[in-house]
């Protein structure tokens, strides 16, 4: 074959490398089967996307549909549309999209393991992301007990400042020593992640896994907020290699307070100039009729492969990357 796409027809991943990716899905599925937790399913294409303004959709139509599409950045929406209709525990293996992540450790579309367990809190459900965690490394590589740390012990530890009390001056100074420049403005959240993305984060989870809990109230999400002060999100992520695997929540259930809460983001949104998705009715819907108490936690299954593989890079995870599909 000859032109412009003769020369990268062939996989990123090598054989063995999709083998030992074959062999972690099936071992996913033992996970959740022993545990009883039910396998779904749900659309990759839906009629709204979501307001986090850290998040972009890739957006399509439907000839004959009025209206965009959204391809979906987790499931998270329908999977709570599932349990507020009585599914009980449930968990997914999919394909997700979003868009403005291209590089060594973000394609466009990957491959996510999310699920949701009835009566946890986030630390119940640090504790089975970590069970989960050790089964798919092993017999390779054996994990010793994960690190947990706050939001807060972690920024002081590895960029020196307290989240609690630094200025967006302070936030930008800290970044600008570091090289690293906000094109969205020195908003304090913008800073903070982008602090924890390529300070904080790359340091994590070096020796072995790390938690990382209780985020500013700031970036609950759509998580619930723990009583104290000052508040913080019961959320968490998990770091192993200095890499993100894993973002999960003790998961708010009050459809009021997420309604503010899109608000906000949308507002955020629309003063950096993004896109303006529809908030999804249909979840605050199912929120309104009941969601039982559940955490709930996405991780990154590609991501996960190339570290039990080793790899320098997730395209060498998956049998095509944006590169060359």
């Amino acid at each position: 074959m000859s032109g412009e796409h003769g020369a990268d027809w062939r996989p990123t991943a090598t054989v063995s490398a999709l083998r030992r990716r074959a062999a972690l899905l099936a071992r996913t599925r033992e996970f959740f089967a022993a545990r009883g937790v039910l396998e779904v399913e749900t659309p990759l294409l839906g009629a709204a996307g979501p307001c986090d303004p850290q998040i972009e959709s890739l957006v399509t139509q439907v000839s004959g549909m009025r209206g965009r599409l959204f391809l979906a950045t987790s499931p998270e929406f329908h999977m709570k549309r599932l349990l507020a209709a009585g599914s009980g525990d449930i968990y997914q293996l999919c394909k997700a999209f979003r868009d403005a992540e291209h590089g060594r450790w973000h394609n466009p579309e990957f491959t996510l393991i999310e699920w949701y367990r009835a009566g946890f809190d986030d630390a119940a459900m640090m504790a089975e992301v970590e069970h989960l965690v050790a089964r798919l490394m092993a017999p390779e590589r054996e994990l010793p007990p994960a690190e947990h740390l706050t939001y807060g012990e972690a920024m002081r530890r590895h960029a020196g400042i307290d989240a609690d009390t630094a200025s967006e001056r302070d936030l930008v100074d800290a970044a600008t020593e570091r090289g690293i420049v906000c094109k969205a403005g020195p908003e304090r959240d913008a800073m903070l992640d982008l602090l924890m993305g390529f300070v904080v984060g790359p340091r994590l989870g070096r020796d072995r896994p790390c938690f990382v809990r209780d985020y500013p109230a700031s970036q609950a999400s759509l998580a619930r907020l723990k009583p104290g002060l000052p508040p913080v999100a019961a959320r968490f992520e998990l770091y192993l290699d200095g890499i993100e695997l894993a973002n999960g929540f003790h998961e708010l259930a009050n459809a009021s307070e997420q309604r503010d809460r899109f608000a906000r983001d949308l507002a955020i949104r629309g003063q950096r100039g993004q896109a303006q998705p529809p908030v999804d009715e249909r979840l605050l819907a199912a929120l309104s009729a009941g969601l039982p108490d559940c955490s709930g936690v996405a991780l990154g299954f590609d991501r996960l492969v190339a570290i039990a593989l080793n790899a320098a890079s997730l395209s060498q995870a998956m049998a095509f990357s944006i590169d060359n599909a």
